[in-house]
């Protein structure tokens, strides 16, 4: 029963919701970077290219047959999942350095002393006491 407790206290501090806000958002990010890729990035570099279509390059291993599909090596489409993988790491990347740069910007502030506390006060007020007797 204790487990239960611990995981109900753990989604209810919000670290869980958190974590399901960023995996639906990096999942709609990632709809978008491919989405970029094939349709904004890849069409107009085929035509540099010569009028290349990413997608159907690919390498025949074995032809079809009456009874199976041909065995292809589908090169173009890893290529693309390259470009979609190198977009969205360059993104995170900024970010994280986005992150890292408001971080060391919090840690340069300089920070106020903490006031002392209760029982600083009350050992101050006896030494000064002590002090007085003699």
């Amino acid at each position: 029963m204790g487990m239960l407790k611990e995981f109900k206290t753990f989604a209810v501090k919000g670290n869980m919701v958190d974590m399901a806000v960023g995996i639906i958002i990096g999942a709609a990010f990632g709809k978008i970077v491919s989405s970029l890729v094939a349709d904004l990035i890849m069409p107009p570099l085929g035509l540099l290219l010569g009028g290349m279509d990413f997608k159907s390059f690919a390498v025949t291993l074995q032809p079809a047959s009456d009874t199976a599909d041909a065995v292809t090596l589908n090169y173009g489409q890893f290529l693309q999942t390259l470009c979609d993988f190198l977009i969205i790491g360059f993104a995170i990347f900024l970010l994280i350095k986005a992150i890292n740069a408001l971080r060391k910007k919090e840690e340069a502030k300089p920070q106020a002393p903490a006031p002392p506390s209760r029982e600083e006060i009350l050992l101050g007020e006896i030494r000064d006491l002590l002090k007085n007797k003699d």
